[in-house]
């Protein structure tokens, strides 16, 4: 298979792999991989700004990549086969290079395979030196890609890299290989760390903007919050139980936001992400996520409105909402907390597919359910609440035309920047999802704000009159006209002093 083919894979996958990582990457005794005619170990993937200063504070505006305590062992065996009086015994180079140089490492001899390293045919035509790795220098710039070389000495197991720091002086996406050309090195191991830093911080550059998001988001929640909380108790006395669980959904909305805000402040000066401070932030967001599907489904079946209570369908809205909790909160902590580099794409893949499952099933529901309230209201003609409840159905229904279209661009936006190289654009993708929930919200708060004819939106017992009418018409048609006035006399004779319900629909089309 071509070699270069290999590269890309293997970059695709440190991508993939480490860019969502602490800014510090950590390396446990991990092997060095076969791809081609060389040995790769990748040392991690992170879009770096350049530097603008040279100050000694963390937001110092320097940007570099630093390698602490790097230590490689090879086999036994392949120890034994030198001697100790010799000296750069076997050599390993750290490669680093920027993702728009990738076709500037390896190459090929007479147009055939790429080659990582040099080989007898390479060093004769290109000048390569041969056991190497291939290092065509940049255009913009001649020292780039870097390379380090790291040599065993005689016959010793182990070998330490000098704690080096390489400065970053252009913005890109930078990847670290660890590259060994010589067979002899078949089954090398490697400990230590990596440090990458950006001018304002240890934020991977792909991350660093949704520090700035979240305050804005915090702003706007505390906005939404103080205008929402100052009509909730200025009409405490006319709330109703939405309300009070729209109140639950926009509290949980702004906790989320500020423990979002201190977990990347916590990540941009430690250049890692306790997982207890992590493990909080997911779990919140995840229980806002549900409570907001839940609410959303529950204002669509007519809850508090038409019906008192969901009835039989209670148990199974709830053991919805369960599951879509396990879900949500799986998929976070695999993408959010602790290090991530031994889940797969397809471990991550049977996470997501459960959520978008269930996802796309609560969309369903909802949809129907509002199909049969709407009904419902228009054939009994409440006006105030068939007004509300048409407004409800538009706004869910831009919504989901705004997901479908930004899961489309999301879907383009990954496939045609398979080497993240518009990083620093990238966490538009998951803010779009925060500023549309925080909108729907919105609109759902000022449909149902509190006033003083809130309670003109509850759920009265007109309406289970009318519900009753209904049946009485269902359970009389086909009979005679004699036998149809029977039943409403004996109706009016057993609810006396009860109002009529053609009286209690005239009074709702004055409302």
């Amino acid at each position: 298979m071509d070699s270069a083919y290999l590269i890309s894979i293997f970059l695709l996958l440190s991508t993939a792999l480490t860019t969502i990582n602490a800014s510090i990457h950590i390396y446990q005794n991990q092997l060095f991989n076969e791809v081609g005619n060389a040995y790769l170990l990748p040392g991690g993937s992170e879009g770096l700004a350049a530097s603008r200063s040279s100050d000694n504070s963390v937001s110092d505006g320097r940007s570099f990549i630093r390698f602490e305590n790097i230590t490689f062992w090879r086999t036994q065996a392949a120890a034994d086969e030198q001697s100790d009086k010799e000296h750069g015994t076997g050599l390993i180079q750290a490669v680093i290079f920027e993702a728009a140089d990738r076709n500037n490492i390896g190459g090929s001899a007479y147009g055939g395979q790429r080659s990582i390293c040099c080989t007898p045919d390479l060093a004769k035509l290109e000048g390569c030196k041969q056991g190497e790795v291939i290092r065509i220098p940049s255009s913009t710039d001649s020292k780039w890609p870097m390379v380090l070389n790291i040599y065993f000495g005689g016959n010793d197991l182990s070998t330490s890299m000098d704690n080096a720091k390489v400065p970053i002086m252009k913005t890109g996406m930078y990847n670290l290989f660890f590259i060994a050309c010589d067979p002899k090195l078949k089954g090398t191991t490697m400990s230590g760390k990596t440090v990458w830093k950006n001018p304002d911080g240890y934020l991977p550059g792909r991350m660093a903007p949704l520090k700035k998001f979240y305050v804005y988001m915090m702003i706007a929640y505390l906005l939404l919050s103080a205008i929402w909380f100052s009509q909730y108790v200025r009409f405490w006395k006319d709330i109703l139980l939405l309300q009070h669980c729209i109140t639950a959904v926009i509290g949980l909305g702004l906790f989320e936001m500020i423990l979002w805000y201190f977990d990347y402040s916590n990540f941009n000066s430690t250049g890692m992400r306790p997982v207890v401070i992590t493990t909080w932030v997911v779990t919140v967001g995840a229980i806002r996520k549900t409570l907001s599907r839940l609410l959303i489904l529950s204002v669509s079946m007519g809850y508090g409105v038409v019906r008192p209570t969901l009835g039989g369908l209670t148990s199974k809205v709830l053991l919805l909402g369960a599951t879509y909790f396990l879900a949500a909160e799986l998929l976070d902590i695999t993408e959010y907390v602790g290090t991530i580099n031994d889940i797969s794409g397809r471990a991550r893949l049977f996470l997501v597919l459960p959520d978008a499952f269930l996802d796309a099933f609560l969309i369903l529901w909802i949809f129907t359910s509002l199909s049969k309230t709407l009904e419902q209201l228009q054939v009994k003609r409440i006006s105030a609440k068939l007004d509300l409840y048409r407004k409800f159905s538009n706004a869910l229904a831009v919504a989901v035309i705004a997901s479908v279209a930004w899961i489309t661009f999301e879907v383009y936006f990954k496939a045609t920047d398979p080497f993240n190289e518009r990083w620093q654009s990238a966490w538009i993708i998951t803010a779009f999802w925060d500023i549309l929930s925080f909108a729907l919200l919105c609109v759902i708060c000022y449909l149902w704000a509190p006033s003083q004819s809130s309670q003109r939106y509850a759920y009265s017992e007109d309406v289970k009159d009318e519900f009753d009418d209904e049946e009485a018409q269902s359970l009389t048609r086909g009979q005679s006209d004699g036998d149809v006035n029977l039943v409403k006399q004996e109706r009016n004779n057993g609810n006396a002093g009860v109002s009529d319900p053609e009286d209690d629909s005239e009074e709702d089309k004055r409302e």
